[in-house]
């Protein structure tokens, strides 16, 4: 059964520890059965929010005044993951913003296996460019509104769905495999002494 979350991070500038909204779906049986989306308030040291990232996603430092914290909705965020494989789109991205901000704030994060849809688009179609609008439409998901956290989510568990269908995949590790790619793992953490 193909099962994953795809997940996709906003940040506020051009720290990786910057998150300021994630986004996540989750797949079962080849279906997205559940969405979620929050923002987030950036961790201390990690708050300032730059004009171009703003541009890009519409998240102002106003926006997150009343949000949780990177620490408080961590929990949130692995309570919907559970022990899913995390698919994103440029995965080396947000897996870096899920570690940074964990460091930011002492907080341990999860050992998850990844896979980056970039990867499975460029072994799927042959297309000018791999960006999320042009590899989610040949996915046949028209629907994205990019920067949108759980837009790019969504768009993303598309493009793996679509994949592991092209090549008869029933899970993440068959597609990987099926394409030559690798699913790669963050490394355990604990949380920074006190």
């Amino acid at each position: 059964m193909l099962e994953f979350t795809a997940i996709d991070f906003e940040t506020a500038n051009s720290s990786s520890a910057s998150a300021c909204a994630v986004g996540l779906a989750r797949v079962r049986g080849g279906r997205v059965v559940d969405r979620a989306g929050w923002l987030i308030r950036p961790p201390a040291g990690h708050d300032r929010f730059f004009e171009l990232n703003t541009g890009i996603h519409g998240i102002a430092a106003e926006h997150v005044v009343h949000a949780k914290g990177w620490a408080d909705q961590l929990p949130d965020l692995a309570a919907f993951v559970g022990a899913d494989v995390l698919v994103a789109h440029n995965a080396g991205f947000d897996m870096r913003v899920l570690r940074s901000a964990c460091e930011a704030t002492g907080s341990a994060w999860e050992p998850y296996r990844y896979l980056c849809s970039v990867q499975v688009a460029r072994k799927t179609y042959a297309l000018d460019s791999y960006r999320l609008p042009l590899a989610a439409a040949a996915a046949g998901f028209t629907d994205l509104r990019h920067h949108d956290a759980v837009s790019d989510a969504l768009a993303c568990a598309h493009i793996v769905i679509d994949a592991a269908r092209r090549a008869r995949a029933g899970d993440v590790a068959q597609l990987a495999a099926a394409l030559g790619l690798r699913l790669s793992q963050l490394p355990a953490a604990a949380p920074a002494a006190a």
